[in-house]
């Protein structure tokens, strides 16, 4: 078996890695980096890959893949969710970025339509390879993969969490013996608050805020953030007005049709049915000038129905914007949290809101990453990837240190006979 690494090596964005046996080759994720212009991983012809495992539908695991698509097909896995989630997020997408991107929506239907959905733990054999998808806790419909070849066990972490949120279970670690581990390690230099006491601080600056007669902006991702900080809020009875507008509102929608992949559907739903939704620009200059908390994308501010919100609600100093999501240094959300400032009415101002950061990640932090490692069984080779400003080597160094097996941070192109 060869393992050859085309993204996601020493950096966080474009995963994609191909497993090659004597009898077939796939690809686990192909992503895109998310810069002003989109990046792409290494090529890979296509008539080389037999199939490609979509692990979920962030645009850095699956943006590229509709790339395989051009003139013929070719199947992809992934769970059914992950498909629908995907086909909004690749669509907006094409929509911003279409000018740089060498495929449209017709490859993006395409890709769909040759979409194979997977249950978790269902077997899938492609040649002599055999894998199946496990629940990662990452975001709705996500996955982890379990691949067995050529007498080799392997396990691709992909994103995971393995803490329990209000949305979704913790990460399937049940994996047995294993030869090869390809694990993320985003967060491998800091640990996350613990979640009980980051919801219940959250909810009473939230309270403090509206109860004083201001507006609450919480600029969320789409896709898992928006629906978690809902269900956090209707878990925790608040009885103020809540909105969820942009983007959020579909991947919402999407979710209530798929609530098996849900830790609780019932507190989803009725935070779902709780919420108002915004309809239109009526309604979006309403709720920003009333108590309450405004859901809404984009997470780091850059653009979406949050960047209008934030030119009303930031002006005063009883409204809050409250960020819960990592913050890519350079984005308006990251100069917000370091500097105060925001693009207001056309220039760069001062934001009199409160400004707060609360650090609900869908990634495992250093704690739940250096348990896993410890935990695996077998003795495997771990290949630490999907890492920024040195995380990988450092966390491939503790792995060598602390338990003994062998590690290492590929780089892009490198290729690894097992």
């Amino acid at each position: 078996m060869e393992i050859s690494f085309l993204g996601s090596a020493m950096e966080v964005g474009r995963a994609a890695i191909a497993v090659r046996t004597n009898q077939a080759q796939i690809l686990l994720d192909y992503g895109v980096m998310l810069n002003h212009i989109p990046g792409f991983p290494m090529h890979i012809p296509p008539k080389k890959v037999d199939a490609i495992v979509m692990t979920h539908s962030h645009l850095d695991h699956s943006g590229a893949i509709p790339v395989f698509h051009i003139r013929n097909g070719k199947p992809v896995y992934g769970t059914k969710l992950a498909f629908e989630l995907a086909n909004l997020l690749i669509r907006d997408f094409i929509k911003l970025s279409g000018y740089y991107l060498p495929f449209e929506y017709l490859e993006l239907k395409t890709m769909l339509r040759y979409g194979r959905n997977l249950n978790y733990r269902q077997n899938i054999r492609i040649g002599d390879i055999s894998f199946q998808l496990i629940d990662s806790g990452h975001i709705p419909g996500a996955a982890q993969v379990l691949l067995e070849a050529e007498g080799k066990r392997l396990l691709y972490t992909s994103d995971y969490n393995a803490v329990r949120t209000r949305l979704l279970n913790e990460a399937d670690q049940d994996y047995g013996d294993l030869d090869v581990v390809i694990i993320e390690s985003t967060y491998a230099d800091e640990n996350h608050t613990e979640r009980g006491i980051l919801e219940k601080r959250f909810v009473e600056e939230v309270t403090e805020v509206v109860e004083s007669g201001g507006t609450v902006l919480v600029p969320a991702f789409s896709v898992g953030r928006a629906q978690e900080i809902a269900c956090i809020l209707s878990a925790y009875h608040f009885e103020y007005s809540v909105y969820l507008d942009g983007m959020a509102r579909e991947a919402s929608t999407i979710l209530m049709n798929h609530v098996t992949f849900i830790r609780d559907p019932r507190l989803f739903l009725d935070a779902m049915h709780r919420i108002d939704w915004i309809e239109g620009w009526r309604d979006r200059r309403t709720a920003s000038k009333k108590p309450g908390v405004i859901i809404a994308p984009a997470g780091m501010l850059k653009g979406g129905p949050a960047a209008f919100y934030i030119q009303t609600v930031g002006k005063k100093s009883r409204n809050a914007v409250f960020l819960v999501g990592y913050q890519i240094p350079g984005t308006p959300g990251r100069e917000l949290i370091e500097r105060g400032v925001c693009v207001i009415d056309g220039k760069v101002r001062k934001v009199k809101a409160k400004v707060e950061f609360f650090d609900f990640s869908s990634h495992s932090g250093a704690k739940e990453l250096k348990e896993t490692v410890k935990n695996l069984k077998g003795s495997p080779k771990v290949y630490v990837v999907h890492g920024a400003e040195g995380n990988c080597p450092l966390f491939a160094r503790w792995i060598k240190e602390e338990v003994g097996l062998e590690a290492k941070a590929p780089k892009i192109g490198e290729t690894f006979k097992i």
